[in-house]
């Protein structure tokens, strides 16, 4: 059978092996192409801002917020339009060429920066996708730092939106995208490489957390409404705060609620957003249940990134994107970073609706992110060392459609009752609505928020590991037992390696990207493994010797 595509960089991808006639995602194979086209190309400029660096040149926060958003708008599920991807390919060599004139020296640029946008777009793409690297370890590891860095592109783009940005982490993330093109680079110059990706994850994740607690203070511990009102509403999913908080401001005295879904749970726990008395919220469950939330949300949806599922023609006309997602069909609200974005059209659709059917009521309880955990660490150490406590479980990342992933759910029943799940990511979802207790008042759920928040749970292992005075992180009594789907959990798990953490579960399923040889190197060298049976991890992980 001929195949129109390739794409391996989710979890879900077909057969475990890759995406060959049209996405699991639902992206065409024409879109598919561009996303690959977008990627070289912005491979090809972050070559030339990278020459440009050597010569002592300044690049410019617009060029570097280009790129973070060009490699966001490839990430699974969040753009499937391809007129916008074409676009963006557009914007970038023409901003490629501005740059090349001012470059001294050019002679050992990559074809990449040097292709100014001639031929067939969709011959090129088919010559310049994953496989065009012939050497499987190779690609493998260049795949593997590519979508580490799509994940920090995420990460870095709504620190960005909340004005901050970091130079270093930009030299880096364009740096690192050259180096995929470098055919000099061996196998352990790209694991060197690929942990150092890890190294700027964490930076980035740290940067965003600066950027979110410095505009919004730090998450609380908060009781979120899983019920609905009688109003009108509109249901926000995604993981930009910026757009909620213009929203909220602009739906003020309208008439219209407001409801988190997915990942935006944790814009809750914020004290910045109690103060809306519209903010009425959290409407269903993890992203890949959106077609039946969202058509019985009855109300208009913002998408303001990944993760969208090609919607339903029953409520594809009430489905709005903004930022780096998009949907053909899908109205589409414009704005750049530091800009207000007007959201009167998505209000006034909303008016119009019925209140959301409610499927659930109730609350669910969160706000677990790195300072509300300080604020409780004697009793979280007295709880260990009186044997109240005797593990935590990290069951951080994605979560997701295969059947597969009900082991998470039976792995949060099964756990001793001694045992605290630290948790962040849509991955919560598989348990947060579980009956699980608490140990002294500590809930056995300890929800830090979003995908990128996973950067609490290091602080607070580095905070235990400072407190019990260890040397080396994993003597603390934790263990990891990571779910993923797509490339923002690449980034996480890139960074938790960075740090040296080992033994690291990961599941369903091991990444189809990593090639038999790369896969031995994080075995051998990091312990990383599969998931068997809920009662082998079991016993693997809680009577692990660390």
């Amino acid at each position: 059978m001929e195949q129109k595509m390739f794409c391996y960089q989710c979890q879900e991808t077909a057969g475990c092996s890759g995406c060959t006639l049209s996405g699991v995602c639902g992206k065409t194979p024409e879109v598919a192409a561009m996303q690959d086209l977008l990627v070289y190309v912005t491979k090809g400029i972050s070559a030339v801002t990278t020459a440009l660096r050597r010569e002592k040149k300044e690049i410019s926060v617009e060029i570097n917020h280009l790129i973070t958003e060009n490699l966001f708008t490839t990430i699974t599920n969040a753009n499937f339009d391809r007129e916008t991807i074409e676009e963006r390919i557009h914007a970038t060599l023409s901003a490629k060429t501005q740059l090349l004139n001012q470059l001294h020296d050019a002679a050992n640029l990559p074809e990449a920066a040097t292709w100014n946008g001639s031929g067939s777009w969709q011959e090129k793409a088919g010559s310049v996708g994953v496989l065009s690297t012939e050497n499987e370890d190779i690609r493998s590891l260049r795949e593997l730092i590519t979508y580490g860095l799509k994940g920090l592109s995420a990460y870095t783009k709504h620190a960005n939106a909340l004005l901050q940005d970091d130079n270093e982490i930009d030299s880096f993330l364009q740096k690192a995208l050259a180096s995929t093109l470098d055919d000099n680079l061996t196998a352990e110059d790209l694991t060197a490489l690929a942990l150092e990706t890890g190294k700027y994850g964490v930076a980035g994740m740290a940067l965003l957390d600066k950027a979110n607690t410095e505009t919004y203070g730090n998450p609380e511990i908060t009781k979120v409404n899983i019920g609905t009102r009688k109003n009108p509403g509109i249901l926000i999913s995604g993981h930009d705060l910026k757009d909620l908080e213009m929203l909220l401001e602009q739906t003020q005295g309208t008439g219209v609620d407001v409801y988190t879904h997915s990942e935006m749970l944790p814009a809750h726990y914020y004290p910045a957003f109690k103060k809306y008395p519209n903010f009425a919220g959290n409407y269903g469950n993890a992203w890949w249940k959106q077609k039946e939330e969202f058509e019985s949300f009855n109300g208009p949806i913002l998408m303001t990134t990944n993760c969208i599922v090609p919607p339903k023609s029953s409520y594809k006309d009430r489905l709005y994107t903004t930022g780096a997602a998009g949907y053909p069909g899908c109205i589409h609200i414009p704005g750049g970073i530091g800009e207000q974005k007007d959201f009167s059209q998505i209000i006034e659709h909303a008016k119009k609706c019925a209140p959301p059917n409610e499927i659930e009521n109730g609350e669910i309880i969160g706000g677990f992110a790195h300072e509300q955990v300080f604020a409780l660490a004697d009793k979280v150490v007295d709880a260990v060392k009186n044997g109240d406590i005797r593990k935590f479980v990290v069951m951080a990342g994605c979560d997701g459609r295969a059947r597969s992933r009900s082991y998470y759910t039976e792995f949060a029943k099964a756990l001793p009752h001694d045992t605290v799940i630290l948790t962040a990511g849509c991955a919560k979802y598989k348990y947060n609505k579980l009956p699980l207790g608490d140990i002294n008042g500590i809930p056995r759920v300890l929800d830090a928020g979003q995908c990128n928040d996973s950067y609490s749970l290091v602080l607070i292992a580095l905070k235990l590991k400072e407190i019990f005075g260890l040397d080396d992180i994993n003597d603390l009594p934790i263990v990891y037992n990571i779910a993923w789907y797509e490339q923002k959990a690449v980034i996480v798990l890139l960074a938790l390696l960075y740090l040296g953490v080992k033994n690291i579960h990961l599941g369903p399923t091991l990444p189809a990207f990593l090639s038999p040889n790369v896969a031995k190197i994080l075995v051998e060298n990091f312990g990383i493994s599969g998931i068997g049976t809920v009662e082998e991890d079991m016993e693997k992980m809680m009577g692990m010797d660390r």
